[in-house]
């Protein structure tokens, strides 16, 4: 068995209806405590403890991304394009991209992350198919005959095996060329969130209070959702609501530090005492990409920003 840790988004996408008018640098440090010193939490029984675990954003950008399913959508495409700019803007590395087809076989880079495109329901038997070839390719030791289902219209996972780590991302997409506003806001949200976590490794974090409004596009405020089809409008509202549309300038912020903190885990304190030094410095380069005309499609500039 493995140890395992799971990146999955239940609540997911994004309003302006609630942002905060400013933030200050406890704010900021509060906030990246919350989501990134983290304790590993893991569901399998029986699981390996000798299988090594690292955590660190730069290990996945490293790797390849491998599209699977669906082809991307254009609105996909644009979302795709500017985050793997936002990576190499952030990390200093490339972000390969390449389209396997329908099955992950095609994806034949030394390290990989899946992402599975679709647009009608979820491919439950297609999950399944990508977490067993992860499972074989990186000794993950996933039980055999164990079938996967979605529990959202996106998630994403990171398990750690024996020959490296695999991640999965599983994404709804836009199956029409033209896009009511509410469509775009749901679609453009959900890849994002699901990209910038499997990257960072961020968690989500809870709040309660909605006036407070939104410094992060891992905040999550608890929502009721509608018992109706995840392409329903009332249920796409009621995701829309629980936290920002896009990259807010925590979030840019937290990508530069990923990227530049010379720390062997982003889980370790030496992470935070990194951004508590360098606080000034990482401000600086985050309001600079939030206004990066390049990043546009991924950002929300209706999140605060530090005093």
């Amino acid at each position: 068995m493995i140890y395992r840790l799971l990146l999955t988004c239940l609540a997911l996408i994004c309003a302006k209806t609630s942002v905060a008018e400013s933030a200050s640098k406890a704010d900021y440090l509060e906030l990246a405590r919350r989501g990134w010193n983290y304790e590993l939490r893991n569901t399998m029984v029986g699981r390996d403890l000798s299988i090594p675990v690292h955590i660190h954003g730069k290990d996945i950008a490293e790797a390849t991304l491998c599209i699977v399913g669906e082809a991307p959508h254009p609105k996909t495409r644009l979302v795709l394009d500017a985050f793997g700019a936002l990576i190499e803007h952030s990390f200093g590395l490339p972000l390969r991209m390449i389209y396997g087809g329908a099955r992950p076989a095609g994806c034949d880079a030394a390290r990989v992350a899946i992402l599975r495109l679709y647009s009608d329901g979820p491919p439950n038997g297609a999950l399944s198919e990508d977490l067993h070839w992860l499972s074989d390719r990186f000794e993950l030791g996933l039980p055999a005959e164990r079938q996967f289902f979605a529990s959202s219209p996106a998630m994403a996972q990171t398990f750690f095996g024996r020959k490296g780590q695999g991640t999965h991302i599983m994404v709804q997409q836009p199956s029409f060329e033209t896009l009511s506003a509410l469509e775009a806001a749901f679609y453009k949200s959900i890849l994002v969130e699901e990209l910038f976590q499997s990257f960072t490794f961020g968690m989500d974090v809870l709040i309660f209070d909605r006036s407070a409004g939104f410094l992060s596009k891992l905040q999550e405020m608890p929502t009721n959702l509608p018992r109706r089809p995840w392409t329903s409008r009332s249920f796409r509202r009621a995701l829309l609501s629980s936290n920002p549309g896009g990259l807010c300038t925590f979030d840019l912020f937290m990508l530069h530090a990923v990227g530049r903190a010379p720390v062997e885990q982003t889980v370790h304190p030496a992470f935070l005492t990194y951004i508590d030094g360098e606080f000034d410095a990482l401000t600086d380069l985050a309001q600079t990409t939030m206004n990066d005309p390049r990043f546009a499609p991924l950002v929300d500039p209706h999140c605060a920003s530090p005093d």
